[in-house]
């Protein structure tokens, strides 16, 4: 039958295995990813409210703005990848100097004094973060657009989009240290408190550093596959203006950025209320014991993310793609269902199991979302005769992080919505049940619009086949 897929799906050709030290340095760019993206979030509240008493609206409403022109720069260097001609290719020299200039300006986030105003506060975050946005979609853009162009083979794709996770799971644990590494007792002050901000300051430093030495590591051992067989000699130049409406005509792409939104808007919206349930819940406002649970948590995490990778992979190969992210989304909703019970005082230790869970999923959602991203361009390659990886990834990025600018743009304001007050040392009980009914319901609701948009994704292994016969019979094997 028609997409159904063998019992014993057929080896990867020779000719279509990336090799591992390529596959390995396209990885390293999981440490940019994450931490270029994900640290200044991770840590933005408990330096800036926590520590330093500013208003959460204001700084979920910085994050929205950066997430915003974060998007829109994105479209530019996805384009500007897409056209560039170099004799080391169209994505390499982006990845090496955003690269460098990333890990450079983490630390610079965080250049701030005790004892300024909200304004000034406010001021500084929204000019710094401006400033980084750029750098790294300079970065981000070309990386994801190598990562889909490395390889031709169906299954090929989500094994290197599984090496790619697997070593994700050293730059996501480094985010969950964050909040611990800030609180450790040689950064307190003389008052014996923890010195929050100087800790961020310490963290950063040393983790732009690594930023810069695995950017140096892409640069030397990944190489793009399509650009000297097919783009350097025979593509014409994308145009800007379709980097947008163009890539949005392509059906299956809908689907699946469809997807996208409602998974990234559904949990980024809840994204401040985990740390604050496991601070003024479970560990009854006391910072840093619950930052100890937190780097347990980061560790569970790791764990229960490290399973899910190998499941998620193996499920794709037995009955497809689509199904397999039908199983990552459906687990996830019972995930998030699940919160209400696993925060629990009287047993601190299920947190472990509800970061676990979430994560388990998530690394099965990434997994297979960039191997699925890949096939759609093979499609967009069908109708156009041209390879898009940049456009496709600036386009997906523009969509996603505008719902995750409205996500993180609301999380502050529901926290605030909640009755939390971050000059209470013990919270309200209404705040405490309004941040644990909202953590485990508002994902849902967005997960259950992702499964919709799955379900009717066309694209299954049978099709890709098809694809792939006409693209090599129109234009040669790459």
């Amino acid at each position: 039958m028609r997409g159904v897929p063998s019992s014993t799906p057929a080896a990867v050709p020779v000719t279509d295995r990336v090799p591992l030290p390529q596959k390995l340095g396209w990885g390293l760019g999981s440490f940019l990813d994450m931490w270029g993206h994900w640290l200044y979030p991770t840590l933005a509240f408990q330096v800036f409210n926590i520590f330093l008493h500013v208003s959460p609206g204001l700084i979920s409403t910085v994050q929205a703005v950066k997430v915003g022109v974060d998007a829109a720069s994105d479209a530019i260097f996805g384009w500007a990848s897409d056209n560039t001609r170099t004799r080391f290719g169209r994505r390499r020299p982006f990845i090496l100097v955003g690269g460098v200039l990333a890990g450079i300006g983490l630390p610079l986030l965080f250049a701030v004094g005790q004892g300024w105003s909200d304004r000034e506060y406010f001021l500084f975050m929204l000019v710094s973060t401006l400033l980084y946005v750029p750098v790294m979609s300079c970065f981000n853009m070309p990386w994801v657009s190598l990562g889909s162009e490395m390889t031709p083979d169906y299954h090929e794709r989500t094994n290197v989009m599984s090496i790619r996770n697997l070593i994700q799971k050293l730059p996501e644990l480094g985010l969950f240290f964050a909040a611990q590494f800030t609180t450790l007792a040689v950064f307190n002050g003389a008052d014996g408190k923890p010195d929050i901000l100087r800790g961020a300051q310490v963290y950063c430093t040393i983790l732009g550093t690594i930023m810069v030495v695995a950017s140096i590591g892409i640069f030397l051992l990944v190489r793009e596959r399509y650009y000297d067989h097919l783009v350097s000699k025979t593509q014409q130049k994308v145009k800007f203006s379709d980097t947008l409406w163009r890539t949005l005509r392509n059906r299956p792409y809908r689907r699946v950025v469809t997807m996208n939104l409602a998974y990234g808007l559904g949990t980024a919206m809840v994204s401040a209320l985990g740390y604050y349930a496991t601070v003024y819940y479970v560990c009854k406002g006391d910072v840093a014991l619950a930052a100890k649970w937190n780097t347990a948590m980061g560790a569970a995490g790791m764990g229960f993310g490290l399973l899910g990778i190998p499941f998620f992979n193996r499920l794709a190969r037995r009955f497809g793609k689509r199904a397999a992210m039908v199983t990552v989304l459906s687990l996830a909703i019972c995930a998030f269902i699940g919160d209400w019970w696993l925060y629990d005082p009287e047993h601190p230790w299920l947190q472990l199991l509800a970061c676990g869970f979430v994560a388990f999923t998530g690394a099965g959602f990434w997994t297979l979302y960039g191997s699925v991203l890949a096939d759609v361009i093979d499609d967009d390659e069908l109708q156009t005769g041209q390879r898009r990886e940049g456009s496709f990834s600036a386009c997906q990025s523009w969509i996603s992080k505008v719902g995750i600018a409205l996500g993180v743009g609301a999380s502050g304001w529901i926290l605030q919505f909640t009755g939390f007050d971050s000059k209470l040392p013990v919270q309200t009980d209404h705040a405490i049940f309004m941040i644990r009914i909202l953590l485990s319901s508002i994902p849902v609701v967005g997960l259950v619009v992702a499964l919709i948009a799955i379900l009717r994704y066309p694209l299954t292994e049978a099709r890709m086949s098809e694809i792939r016969t006409a693209l090599e019979a129109r234009r040669g094997k790459v």
